[in-house]
């Protein structure tokens, strides 16, 4: 479905690189320097696939619920977020102690092509969601006509 001829390519391939380096690079920071329990910090794999006629896109987002991932598609950007409150409370002597958790995740990515929105579909199985996107197929020459005087 590619036509060879897009300009931005090589970007895409260098803004893909980008943030693949930035990720690596805050691997290695200490969270906790930045005031961020290590819980907190929980990363995302995500698989991107080209399977000719769709696109493939595997994520990890494991400990969570179904209705606890958003997912959004805009302008050819692929937003995952993941967000979970946990809550325990027990009794002590007289009064009532309560602790909670937040954990959330979120990964950004951006698909090659155009897909087409309206026939996205996702799966979620085991701490794994799937996502298959439709290439959107080319149409005729498109946009608006404008009469020549």
């Amino acid at each position: 479905m590619t036509n060879g001829s897009d300009p931005f390519d090589g970007f895409e391939k260098q803004l893909n690189r980008l943030q693949q380096q930035f990720e690596n690079m805050t691997k290695m920071w200490d969270p906790r320097q930045f005031g961020f329990p290590e819980s907190e910090m929980t990363e995302m794999g995500v698989d991107l696939v080209d399977q000719g006629d769709e696109f493939v896109l595997t994520a990890d987002v494991p400990g969570f619920e179904r209705d606890e991932i958003d997912v959004r598609l805009s302008d050819r950007t692929l937003n995952i977020t993941a967000e979970h409150e946990e809550s325990t409370e027990e009794q002590e002597e007289l009064y009532l102690k309560s602790e909670r958790a937040h954990k959330s995740i979120t990964r950004s990515v951006r698909i090659p092509e155009p897909v087409d929105e309206e026939n996205v579909s996702a799966t979620y199985n085991n701490g794994v969601l799937t996502l298959t996107l439709p290439k959107q197929e080319p149409s005729d020459v498109g946009g608006h006509r404008i009469e020549v005087e």
